[in-house]
């Protein structure tokens, strides 16, 4: 559904409901279950093998969906990861959200090396086999209920407040099973708009696929009874913008802290072959789990696209001025062909903002900065929290020839390596609701 610039993609919740813990062992946990299950996606065996022994409890860490390391692992064929689990005594035969294990996983991506590795590990194909992967998603309204499908009675509005506005509907913190819950509300006049159904099937059958510690998680839809919604987790520490404006500018390790979590994000979308372009990355569309801002989320896929790319520098038939001016690329500002490239430009714009506490171009009104943008021009860099790598980093990021812009994947080992040389964040603590 797309949203105007003023809109916010909400959505929340902590990663799951835990046992009575202090806030600072809840916020250590979330942290390192995030940890965990980045390194198993991105088979970096020596830092998952590093976790482990500083905690050996992690190997069976859950997500929101209560898949494990391994499960991941095992999704992406990554062998020397599954070993280095399953011998600090992972769970082979657990369950996530679907009563899939790992080697449902496996056999449902057609992984035989690792399908193999499980079943000598006493691996059971329980479960369905990776059916939460559709190769042509079915789109709603569906003939049955699927396991998304959520009755409109179970939603509690008696305490609801909007938290959100979208051209098309409005964002609601409401309640589910007793949780909250960020709903999103197509209006009951536009309930019949055959392209605003398009717009909400189309995110729908977006956000069923995504599964990542650093993408708000989707919980489920209403797509056979009007009003039309679609659920998501509810996070507390409201949106990025909101955190700027009140906190002005950020420390550099807080920006880098902030920038890496976004990053990873981003370089789980853009994974091909099944890239996924936001089209939208703002500080509205990024979402803070709690109050104490120790982990962010990337929100509102209501103008995002999927891909599935030939090869990694295809250009896509997409023109036309989507997303919110003050953080669009000059291409897509232009009218001319794009590619995942303009989401690492948006990026730039968030970083800037985090480093200076003002947005980009704040001088200018937003189509008047993403004018100026499009001409060649870029802001002005005055905060002291620029070191030189973070400030190469940015004018890359927003570089006007495409191609100097780097990937996620290269954004993120750079922000680790300016991370290792900054001064650590004294203050974690002083930040409260």
């Amino acid at each position: 559904m797309s949203t105007s610039e003023g809109s916010s993609g909400h959505s929340a919740g902590d990663f799951a409901a835990v046992a009575p813990e202090t806030k600072k062992q809840s916020k250590a946990k979330v942290s390192r279950t995030s940890m965990i299950l980045w390194h198993a996606h991105q088979n970096d065996v020596v830092a998952v093998r590093k976790l482990l022994e500083e905690d050996g409890a992690l190997v069976n860490a859950r997500d929101y969906d209560s898949r494990t390391p391994l499960h991941v692992a095992s999704l992406h064929g990554l062998i020397d990861v599954a070993k280095c689990l399953i011998d600090f005594g992972a769970d082979v035969n657990s369950f996530d959200r679907w009563k899939n294990t790992p080697l449902a996983d496996a056999e449902g991506a057609k992984k035989h090396s690792m399908i193999e590795l499980l079943k000598s590990r006493g691996g059971l194909s329980y479960g369905q086999s990776g059916s939460h992967f559709e190769p042509k998603p079915v789109p709603p309204p569906l003939p049955k209920k699927c396991d998304w499908e959520i009755d409109p009675t179970e939603l509690d509005f008696s305490h609801s407040s909007i938290i959100g506005k979208g051209s098309f509907g409005e964002i609601v913190k409401a309640g589910w099973r007793g949780t909250p819950v960020a709903v999103k509300r197509i209006l009951p006049s536009l309930s019949d708009d055959r392209l605003v159904i398009q717009d909400f099937r189309h995110e729908v059958n977006l956000l069923v696929k995504l599964r990542h510690p650093n993408i708000v998680q989707f919980l489920g839809a209403v797509t056979d009874r009007k009003p039309l919604m679609l659920i998501t987790e509810y996070l507390r520490g409201g949106d990025l913008h909101q955190y700027l404006k009140g906190k002005g500018a950020l420390s550099p390790a807080r920006a880098v802290s902030f920038a890496l979590d976004i990053a990873r994000g981003m370089a789980y979308l853009h994974n091909e072959p099944n890239v996924i372009i936001h089209r939208d990355l703002k500080p509205r569309n990024v979402l803070l789990v709690n109050s104490s801002a120790d982990h962010l989320k990337v929100g509102d896929f209501g103008l995002s696209k999927l891909i599935k790319v030939k090869n990694s520098h295809d250009v896509y038939q997409m023109t036309g001025e989507t997303g919110s001016y003050r953080y669009m690329a000059p291409e897509v500002f232009k009218h001319r062909k794009y590619d995942k490239k303009v989401d690492v430009f948006s990026f730039a714009m968030i970083l800037y903002e985090m480093l200076e506490g003002d947005a980009p171009l704040s001088h200018h009104e937003p189509y008047e900065a993403a004018k100026y943008v499009s001409e060649g021009h870029r802001p002005m860099f005055r905060a002291k929290g620029y070191t030189q790598e973070l400030r190469a980093l940015t004018e890359q990021c927003w570089a006007a020839d495409t191609n100097k812009r780097p990937s996620f994947l290269e954004v993120l080992k750079r922000l680790e390596k300016i991370k290792e040389t900054l001064p650590a964040e004294h203050h974690w603590n002083i930040f409260s609701s």
